[in-house]
């Protein structure tokens, strides 16, 4: 039995996606209250986007579909979030702001995923 490292890594990054974007969707008023307090434009649409965003392109990353697509689309996606979400430069001297930070850089290290993930289509 092989072993093949690739598919389970964009197996785990896909799971990685669909798993937040199933939960935006159970969750959509807490979610929505999150991304109202952080002040993103057109909040309901932009909330729904990025679910859509994350059940989609994350599944088709998991079946190794589009995978050019689907992480370019992720990395736009992760990219935003970022900014908005964990804009930790903006938290001084809140508790929050080693919280944020670290997911901000977590979120580059998943970006880093992508962009590689995004040259095997």
């Amino acid at each position: 039995m092989s072993i093949n490292l690739f598919s389970i890594g964009r197996v785990l990054i896909g799971i990685y996606f669909l798993l937040p974007g199933i939960a935006k969707v159970f969750l959509f008023s807490a979610n929505l209250d999150i991304v109202i307090a952080k002040e993103v434009p057109f909040p309901v649409f932009s909330l729904s986007i990025v679910a859509v965003a994350q059940i989609l392109l994350g599944s088709f990353i998991i079946f190794g579909k589009h995978l050019k697509m689907s992480s370019i689309g992720l990395v736009i996606t992760t990219l935003l979030i970022n900014f908005y979400i964990h804009d930790f430069w903006n938290l001084s001297g809140d508790p929050n702001q080693a919280h944020e930070t670290q997911n901000f850089v977590k979120n580059l290290g998943i970006l880093a995923g992508l962009l590689i993930l995004s040259k095997e289509d």
